[in-house]
């Protein structure tokens, strides 16, 4: 097997199974199979994956049932035979060439991430083609990146001390980036990353955003490079910028003012990011200090 796609999924069978359809639809890409690493699904996960399994899709489902993203990547990988690891989200819809271009960027010498744009789309079918202001500079993000499977292994795979949301891909990417792994930015392997606004409310994000904030702190424990600060916001310029244009007493105003539907949609934008910008700034030095939730 040349690809392996490995697909880390909790309770979302309707997100994956749009995922995988994608995936069964691609043109020109060598031969794959695709991991599903089931983190404790309890809806109808299994069935999505039974029914394109006896559709021919090369495809199988590992279940982990413990809540840690690291780890069930961990177990997908385990199960894969492809020389190449390719991970993607759950929820996202990929072009029929995404695999081909995935594949392409490692037949050039020398072990690298690559790593295409990631465009966030309200709901499936968008035709959109990626932009410069699609560009990211992330080394390691595992809603659209692929590796050797060599390179993966001899880095240790994730660190399942992550047991919540965030940083444990960034993490990873660290010590690749240490293992002398390059870095490949492929435009034609580009993905939709479905971001419907039902499911993107303030109070899910702001769960997101605080697990995030603690998987910083954790990550500064392992790590308290120069890197690593800059990239969790976890420096004394940042904190200081926190505290002067978001500071504690501001936060419920800017909430209230983020809900509600009469205020123009910009300022309600603006009011979001501001909400979510002071509670992880303020939940990561309440994790650095080690104060307990």
């Amino acid at each position: 097997m040349t690809l392996s796609v490995v697909i880390a999924s909790k309770d979302r069978a309707g997100l994956l199974a749009q995922a995988l359809d994608s995936l069964a639809a691609q043109a020109g890409a060598p031969e794959f199979e695709i991991i599903v690493a089931d983190n404790g699904s309890s809806d109808a996960t299994p069935a999505v994956v039974a029914e394109r399994q006896s559709g021919g899709l090369q495809l199988r489902r590992v279940f982990v049932p413990e809540p840690n993203r690291g780890k069930a990547r961990n177990a997908g990988v385990a199960a894969a035979t492809g020389r190449i690891l390719v991970f993607v989200d759950d929820d996202v819809e990929v072009p029929p060439h995404f695999l081909a271009a995935h594949a392409r960027a490692h037949a050039a010498a020398g072990p690298v991430a690559a790593s295409g744009p990631i465009l966030n789309v309200p709901e499936y079918g968008s035709q959109a083609k990626p932009s410069f202001a699609n560009y990211s500079g992330a080394y390691f993000c595992t809603c659209n990146v692929s590796l050797p499977r060599e390179a993966f292994e001899a880095a240790g795979g994730f660190d399942e001390d992550f047991d919540l949301y965030g940083w444990e891909d960034t993490e990873l990417g660290l010590r690749l980036r240490r293992g002398d792994v390059g870095r490949a930015f492929v435009w034609e392997a580009y993905l939709y990353h479905i971001k419907p606004p039902a499911t993107e409310t303030l109070d899910n994000v702001l769960i997101k955003t605080k697990e995030r904030a603690r998987m910083a702190a954790r990550f500064l424990q392992k790590d308290a490079g120069l890197r690593t600060k800059l990239a969790t916001g976890a420096y004394r310029a940042n904190f200081w910028r926190s505290q002067l244009t978001v500071p504690g007493w501001t936060l419920p105003w800017y909430s209230s003012l983020a809900r509600n539907e009469r205020v123009p949609a910009a300022l309600r934008a603006l009011a979001r990011a501001q909400v979510l910008d002071g509670e992880y700034t303020g939940e990561l030095r309440r994790a650095l200090r080690g104060d307990r939730h």
